[in-house]
């Protein structure tokens, strides 16, 4: 006799970038452009995130140290209703500050995030339901 136990329900893929649109003038695109096209770089997009990442690690340990003194979480972050029921349960408030992507899960709805959150604070990209980002809409910095 076999015995199956369910699988837990699959969790939903969070995205791994966030889309930005720049502007570049035309002797900048035309030398990243010469730049692919001579094989240093695969494509415009290829050199515009090297670019970015050299500025990263050269400004690494100032990054690290704002990150401290901010009391920033760095990465993911990631808030369901159940996480925010404990949070009223215990009588708290979350003051959410995040270095990446913070996510309000699509089962929280405005009335609970407006009992739980205190402020939000997120440097990089906040996804939520339209209804709740206006429901906390000044709570956001």
């Amino acid at each position: 006799m076999q015995i199956h136990t369910p699988l837990p329900p699959p969790r939903p893929k969070l995205p791994e970038a966030e889309k930005i649109t720049i502007n570049l003038g035309y002797v900048d695109l035309g030398q990243i452009d010469l730049l692919v096209a001579e094989g240093f770089y695969s494509n415009r997009t290829d050199f515009i995130r090297t670019a970015i990442r050299n500025q990263l690690t050269a400004h690494g340990e100032a990054l690290k140290q704002v990150v401290a003194r901010k009391m920033l979480v760095l990465g993911l972050q990631q808030f369901s209703a159940a996480d925010l029921e404990a949070v009223r349960r215990a009588g708290e408030k979350l003051e959410i500050r995040v270095l990446g992507l913070a996510t309000i899960s699509a089962d929280v709805t405005p009335e609970l995030a407006l009992e739980t959150i205190g402020s939000v604070t997120v440097l990089g990209a906040l996804h939520a339901s339209a209804a709740v980002k206006a429901a906390l809409a000044d709570r956001l910095r």
